[in-house]
């Protein structure tokens, strides 16, 4: 029996182990009468979104009847990790506890998945257990699953926990097998063990194990080239001011006429990602269970989903929220072929993400935030036989065809996207005729790149980024300019947001002519990429 001074002496004894926690990260073994108290506390991190909060494991072992409680909002793959700490820490050859064993993983109101916390557990147990000193737990955090045999296996989403370990300053212990996506972090300190044996005999100093460091980055080359596209003047011009000003872009015409060719040779013109952008995109990947190589860190992410998708693979979500492909595609491109196959009601939800770059999805108890600022580029055909307007070939669509074909894109999504062109079929001659207007194709990008450069030093982001405060400064028109934007707001319907939108391109143009104020023929052109918009008012002209 416990008499109540004993029971008096633990609750005192845990008010000490309470306040020595604020200074020390770990705690020893304590003996009051005929109780022993043992408490190891064991730094790892959750998978929360984007983020990736600190999680204290802590390992309390007590007199009693033997028994292993996880406590801390822990799903059931976490509570089972009780049966794999067991068998691995047996089949180690340690010792395992005949107590009782009470892991609690806090904060408590932080929702724990998966089996990441295997290997805090296991060093926590060993800890309290006397079988490991307790400095192995001073400047290291933890994060890997344990197999029954004692190897260490990787880890979903474990690069957001690399990135925030590096910032504290601490050494992050981690399954071989993550190694190829916690290298991507510069200045992180990784330790890979095989299996807690081996992690053990390094931290006692038995046989140590060499700390990894980040590998450096090899970009490889792009393989496509806006040149090899025949012909198209108006939308590889269009194609070249998306790229400069960051602008999405949305292409109707007949199929074969090279709209998916055109779409697939923007990211060869964008601008390398920088190290934050390129380890933010990664850390999104890692969340889906996907790893960038390092040869593609700096480069921007083209996606390319079918239009069978559905809105939880397309926005994000699941029983367990994951990144969807808008998200997949943050700092790159997003694009959608056969706009008009993909479901509306899928199509209505990348209207918030579009102008607000984070998607949030919501559950009961929790709700994660995703980014996704990509750049929109859509492709469709002008009606259901893909030959309206077409002068090569019949349209055999009736009105009532073309009003539902259409209507499967609602007038707000096609308003979002600044840039709106129509792509003729290519004639005989564009396809065998040598096109030297762009040469190599260099000088696209000499332009593109001269453009952004301007934009970086004024606006510090991409004209597609502007705030109507921002467009009031930066958007100068002359005189010309300005009486054109009057007639063209009356003429064409445009709404407020067309109007900004007009007001971007226009920005766009005026930086790859490399001119300080917007002129009529600038502005004139940038109200030509609205003719898209003009199928909800075809008695328009302009």
């Amino acid at each position: 029996s416990i008499s109540w001074n004993t029971i008096t002496q633990m609750e005192r004894a845990d008010k000490r182990i309470d306040q020595n926690f604020h200074n020390d990260p770990w705690i020893g073994s304590m003996r009051h009468g005929t109780v022993i108290v043992s408490l190891a506390i064991v730094y790892s991190r959750a998978s929360y979104g984007i983020t990736s909060p600190l999680v204290t494991v802590e390992v309390h072992l007590s007199n009693g009847l033997p028994s292993f409680t996880v406590v801390g909002l822990a799903e059931t793959a976490v509570k089972e990790s009780r049966e794999r700490v067991r068998s691995a820490l047996k089949n180690s050859g340690f010792e395992f506890p005949t107590r009782r064993i009470t892991v609690g993983l806090a904060p408590a109101d932080l929702p724990k998945r998966g089996g990441r916390f295997d290997l805090p557990i296991a060093v926590g147990i060993l800890v309290a257990t006397g079988q490991l000193s307790a400095d192995v737990l001073r400047g290291v955090e933890y994060c890997a699953e344990l197999g029954l045999g004692g190897e260490l296996r990787q880890v979903d989403g474990l690069l957001p926990a690399v990135v925030a370990a590096t910032t504290a300053g601490r050494t992050i212990v981690l399954a071989p097998h993550n190694l190829a996506e916690a290298g991507l972090v510069r200045s992180a300190n990784l330790l890979a063990a095989p299996d807690l044996t081996a992690l053990v005999d390094h931290l006692t100093g038995v046989h140590v194990i060499e700390h990894t460091a980040a590998r450096p980055v090899v970009e490889s080359p792009s393989c496509v080239s806006l040149v090899e596209v025949k012909g198209q003047p108006v939308a590889r011009r269009a194609i070249e001011v998306a790229a400069a000003g960051g602008h999405g872009l949305a292409m109707g015409g007949p199929p074969g006429c090279g709209k998916s060719m055109l779409a697939t040779r923007l990211p060869a013109l964008l601008p390398k990602m920088s190290d934050a952008q390129g380890l933010e995109t990664a850390m999104v990947y890692s969340l889906a269970g996907k790893t960038r190589p390092p040869s593609a860190l700096l480069t921007r992410p083209f996606r390319a989903p079918h239009h069978s998708i559905t809105a939880a693979a397309l926005i994000g979500g699941g029983r367990l929220p994951r990144p969807g492909e808008i998200s997949l595609a943050h700092n790159g491109v997003l694009f959608l072929d056969e706009l008009t196959e993909f479901s509306r009601s899928v199509l209505e939800q990348l209207r918030e993400p579009l102008e607000s770059g984070a998607i949030m999805v919501a559950r009961d108890n929790h709700s994660l935030h995703f980014p996704c600022r990509f750049q929109l580029i859509a492709a469709m055909n002008p009606c259901p036989c893909g030959y309206y307007g077409d002068m090569g070939n019949e349209c055999r669509c009736s009105t009532a065809q073309l009003q539902r074909y259409r209507s499967k894109v609602s007038g707000p999504m096609l308003d979002r996207i600044d840039l709106q062109v129509q792509v003729s079929a290519v004639s005989a001659m564009d396809l065998v005729r040598r096109d030297t207007t762009d040469g190599d194709g260099r000088c696209i990008v000499q332009r593109v790149a001269v453009a952004q450069e301007i934009q970086s030093a004024r606006n510090e982001c991409a004209n597609a980024d502007l705030t109507p405060e921002a467009i009031a400064k930066v958007c100068v028109l002359d005189s010309g300019a300005q009486e054109l934007l009057e007639k063209g707001i009356s003429v064409l319907g445009l709404s407020a947001r067309a109007y900004h939108s007009v007001l971007r391109v226009s920005r766009t143009l005026a930086d790859l002519a490399n001119d300080e104020t917007v002129k009529a023929e600038q502005l004139a052109e940038a109200l030509s990429y609205r003719t898209i918009d003009r199928y909800s008012n075809t008695s328009s002209s302009f």
